[in-house]
């Protein structure tokens, strides 16, 4: 899977998670992407240039998310769910790709909801935007 966005910040980590093996910035020059696309397709990686030290960075610090008044409040599991209800992901589908229960996704979403204060889940996406804790994920 080739992440082509605008964001070169804390979602590098999770998109090479969630299976991505390119991540490339939109602003990134025409043969960079030819490349990086064709050789997605054969199974190669490619990391733009201009994240690849982030990239490195988070894996060697184990920072996944900035660390922020919100995300001290939360554990990192909650965190994680944060994030897949921001990109839309039903709890069925955060179980599976955290590989929980949904049961178990449900119990986090109660707290990450008190713990910042909102009603709902639109809200708390809303809030971590806000604060940097998630990328805004309109692009």
């Amino acid at each position: 899977m080739l992440v082509l966005t605008t964001y070169d910040d804390e979602w590098l980590i999770e998109a090479v998670r969630a299976g991505a093996n390119s991540y490339l910035l939109k602003d990134a020059p025409r043969s960079d992407l030819v490349q990086s696309v064709r050789g997605t397709m054969y199974g190669k990686s490619h990391v733009d240039p201009a994240v690849a030290g982030k990239l490195l960075q988070q894996l060697t610090t184990g920072q996944r998310y900035p660390s922020t008044d919100l995300t001290r409040k939360m554990a990192e599991q909650e965190v994680d769910v944060l994030g897949l209800i921001a990109i839309g992901f039903t709890n069925s589908s955060i179980a599976t790709r955290l590989q929980l229960s949904e049961g178990t996704v449900r119990n986090h979403v109660s707290p990450i909801l008190a713990k910042l204060e909102v009603t709902n889940r639109t809200q708390a996406v809303v809030l971590a935007m806000r604060h940097g804790v998630i990328a805004d994920t309109a692009s």
